[in-house]
């Protein structure tokens, strides 16, 4: 897109038709690493898991790989917490030293994982320590987002800070790619059994490259021309926090940026790249290498609808690029989701429609099952049956009972009853005694479910995979709609002076609590319901409730001037 020549507010030359300048192009390069370094560490800690969980917890494998989850949700929780340390060091000394520490920490944290002693050689310590690492990278990525967006969107020329911004928003994709990349080559270079007991740390040991480069980059930048500005002005806030959030007329700015944009759009990012892959895997069950690769390659399909509807928003602006995704979104998901059920595990859809399963309950025993920590237990027989028939991935109708009814379960016209568990003298787990009924249990309900024609796992000859690819992309796509532009607008509805600490929070509220929860959500409402579509009625009401707030009270911000010191 073709530029008149000519200087930005803060003295930078503009790009011309030949495209970005030298600066230009070290900026986007140098604030990209950062959450590129961001999305590799969560790519690769997910993906093994399992194998951090043998190598740093005790118990049995189901406890261990729990422990091994909350340490990593550790790391979410804190973020909004980083948002505000380090949102408020970057409106005080600037935002190029901020995200300087920011990417040293988690760089820092991401190094010493791979570097640090498992249990069997240091026994409690090594956990503790684990998970101290995921709290510093957490609270550090707290402040990376925002001090990469804004640091970019103040160098960016007037009419080009969507375009120039959503360059950030690609890194997701690129650090799931670089992720896979490298386990597999160190999988491969070491063979299975040696990455299990020391290769899995070579991935987090070479992190350090990257770190290396963006450190080195990031030191020769230049403050932002609109920090630098205000600073030379006199103008910089001396508490941030303060008029961010306890003076309202910033403070409901704050709220609705959170409620009438990052809501919805954490809720459409995670369920087209994050929950997508669960229910291919978890509802559908596609195996998990089949599953992986139709998510990426719709990945990289839609990948570069980031930069468009980046630089589209510079053009018609910001507010409807988002709220219409939310609400595309919001209308299609349960058709969308019915259509990767018909493509991807044909035989549960026919399962489903011919071979209904009713769990008749007591409706004062059936909970809704919300596991943040995946450590609670439901001992009731109603929950009982209904997790089992949730993780079976099985569809079910709920029938009344009178109260203290035992629930069953009716397949066909087999019926199973349920139990009302005992719990262990600490709460945390069934005795032994229900344990071994809840697998009996299980055993029974398996072997009907077959007979009645549910799969076990999806029939890789039955999988249309183009089809899944091209509803996949569809669901990326509404996530390059809605994230495209969010950081730019993020970046022009607050003054200068406050614009680090206050863009940071609304956005790691709605993304690290109601995104990092959809699937948690999700799945409980399937569970409590019985129709593994329910579930979706949660990303559904928020991107609509978005919608709503965002077109009445969020006002369009393409032409804001972000020099402005109030």
């Amino acid at each position: 897109m073709a530029i008149t020549p000519g200087m930005t507010a803060g003295g930078k030359s503009m790009p011309t038709a030949a495209g970005l300048t030298k600066e230009e192009r070290k900026v986007i390069f140098a604030s990209s690493l950062g959450t590129i370094f961001e999305w590799y560490d969560f790519y690769l800690y997910g993906a093994i898991a399992p194998i951090i969980a043998a190598q740093f917890f005790i118990g049995d494998p189901t406890t261990k790989f729990i422990l091994a989850l909350l340490a990593f949700a550790a790391g979410f929780i804190v973020r909004p917490f980083g948002a505000l340390v380090f949102g408020r060091l970057g409106d005080l000394i600037g935002r190029k030293y901020t995200f300087l520490i920011t990417i040293l920490i988690m760089g820092a944290s991401t190094f010493c994982v791979g570097i640090l002693p498992s249990h069997a050689s240091i026994g409690l310590a090594a956990p503790i320590l684990l998970v101290s690492l995921r709290i510093l990278q957490g609270l550090a990525l707290g402040g990376e987002y925002g001090g990469a967006a804004t640091y970019v969107a103040e160098h960016a020329p007037e009419g080009r800070r969507g375009f120039f911004t959503s360059w950030i928003q690609t890194t997701a994709t690129l650090g799931l790619f670089l992720s896979l990349l490298v386990i597999l080559g160190v999988r491969t270079a070491t063979g299975e059994d040696a990455f299990k007991e020391w290769g899995w740390r070579i991935p987090f040991l070479v992190s350090v490259v990257l770190l290396g480069i963006s450190v080195w980059i990031r030191l020769q930048m230049n403050e932002s021309p609109a920090f630098a500005k205000m600073k030379a002005e006199g103008k910089t806030s001396k508490a941030p926090l303060v008029e961010s959030f306890l003076h309202w007329k910033n403070a409901k700015i704050v709220i609705l940026a959170l409620v009438g944009l990052t809501m919805g759009q954490a809720v459409v990012w995670y369920t087209g790249q994050f929950y997508a892959l669960l229910y291919l895997t978890q509802v559908l069950k596609i195996d998990g290498p089949t599953a992986n690769i139709l998510v990426a390659i719709a990945l990289a399909l839609a990948t570069p609808f980031f930069i468009i509807f980046g630089s589209l928003s510079d053009r018609i602006g910001r507010k409807w690029i988002i709220l219409i995704g939310c609400l595309i979104a919001a209308l299609t998901y349960i058709p969308i989701f019915k259509a990767i059920t018909h493509y991807g595990n044909p035989q549960l859809e026919n399962a489903i429609k011919n071979s209904p399963v009713v769990v008749v309950a007591d409706p004062a025993s059936c909970h809704l099952q919300i596991d943040v920590t995946g450590t609670a237990k439901f001992p009731s027989s109603c929950d009982i049956a209904t997790s089992m028939l949730t993780k079976a991935s099985v569809s079910y109708d709920r029938i009344d009972a009178p109260a203290g009814t035992v629930a069953t379960i009716k397949i066909g016209d087999k019926v199973f009853p349920s139990f009302n568990a005992v719990m262990t003298p600490d709460n945390l787990n069934f005795d032994k005694a229900s344990a071994d009924h809840q697998t009996a249990l299980g055993k029974d309900v398996g072997g009907a479910l077959k007979a009645a024609g549910y799969p076990a796992k999806a029939d890789p000859e039955q999988i249309n995979k183009p089809m899944l690819v091209v509803l996949l992309f569809i669901l990326v796509l509404y996530v390059t709609m809605v994230y495209g532009p969010i950081a730019a607008m993020l970046v022009e509805m607050f003054p200068t002076r406050i614009r680090y600490s206050s863009m940071s929070l609304p956005y790691h509220l709605g993304n690290g609590w109601f995104g990092g929860l959809l699937p948690t959500t999700v799945f409980a409402l399937m569970a409590f319901n019985g129709n593994i579509y329910y579930g979706l009625w949660y990303p559904i009401i928020v991107a609509a409730v978005t919608f709503v707030i965002g077109a009445l009270f969020v006002r369009e911000t393409k032409d804001n001037d972000i020099y402005a010191a109030d």
